[in-house]
């Protein structure tokens, strides 16, 4: 298993470009993607090169490798013009006795976790802050924001193997990593 998770595009279509490159790069076998995919909301200035409509298109054309959750700037409009669902709160991955829970974070969040067990990983992005972090229960994992990225942390995403978490930035450089 190789899964590439990303979250906040924000309709940027030069950053959601370089993503859609890294997932090529990396051969990955399924892009994960933690939601706010076509629109900036109103607290976000617009990200460079915003243009949702060539977001789709590059999106859609890969509609099958994309698994999303929504986030709090998604609207059913966006369930009609992507191929791929953006409306399911959450999605679980189960692999090697571990859950995987995967969310934008404006409604699950390490101050609102979901009920996990020891070992498990709570995936979110939402604060636009990457971050690993173990916490007494289970581990954190935010790949932070592609497009506008806060509190002078990386454009990025994680890889998600069967043995770690790694994160990198946008240009696929090794950030850190965390091993299971």
């Amino acid at each position: 298993m190789k899964i590439l998770i990303a979250s906040d595009i924000h309709g940027s279509l030069k950053y959601c470009s370089m993503l859609v490159d890294r997932y090529k790069e990396e051969k990955c076998d399924k892009l994960i993607l933690l939601g706010d995919v076509l629109y900036h909301g109103p607290r976000n200035d617009l990200p460079e090169e915003y243009n949702p409509k060539g977001v789709i298109a590059l999106l859609n054309s890969m509609a099958d490798e994309i698994l999303c959750v929504r986030g709090n700037c998604e609207a059913e409009v966006d369930d009609m013009v992507l191929e791929f669902n953006v409306l399911a709160d959450y999605a679980l991955l189960f692999n090697g006795g571990k859950t995987f829970f995967l969310t934008h974070g404006h409604k699950f969040n390490p101050q609102n976790p979901p009920k996990l067990k020891k070992g498990d990983v709570l995936f979110n992005g939402h604060t636009h802050v990457s971050r690993i972090q173990e916490t007494d229960t289970f581990l954190y994992v935010n790949p932070g924001s592609v497009s506008i990225p806060k509190e002078n942390t990386p454009r990025g995403y994680v890889i998600l193997t069967d043995e770690k978490i790694i994160h990198k930035n946008l240009k696929g450089e090794f950030l850190e990593e965390h091993t299971f």
